[in-house]
């Protein structure tokens, strides 16, 4: 019996990794920063297909440096608390 079960879980990739305990939970990303004084937190909205980026723009040149795309509203959520930022604008 433990054969076959074996054989299986040989053939599933994902149930061997966690029956062997490979995968662990990720650690909590840790808080990060950037200069309020010159970066301001800004979502990059597409009007065509609705993909979002979240980064910072720069007040005097106005370049965007990209931080994360957002997928889902836990992503965003995520991107928030990880620097610590109230609101966000979005940029079209």
């Amino acid at each position: 019996m433990l054969r076959y079960v074996r054989k299986i879980l040989d053939k599933a990739v994902l149930p061997v990794a966690l029956w062997r305990g490979r995968f662990r939970q990720r650690p909590a990303p840790a808080s990060r920063t950037y200069d309020k004084n010159v970066q301001k937190p800004v979502l990059k909205c597409s009007i065509c297909n609705g993909e979002q980026v979240a980064g910072f723009k720069d007040i005097r040149t106005g370049k965007f440096d990209e931080v994360a795309l957002i997928r889902t509203p836990g992503e965003l959520e995520a991107f928030l608390k990880s620097y610590g930022i109230n609101e966000i604008t979005k940029e079209y």
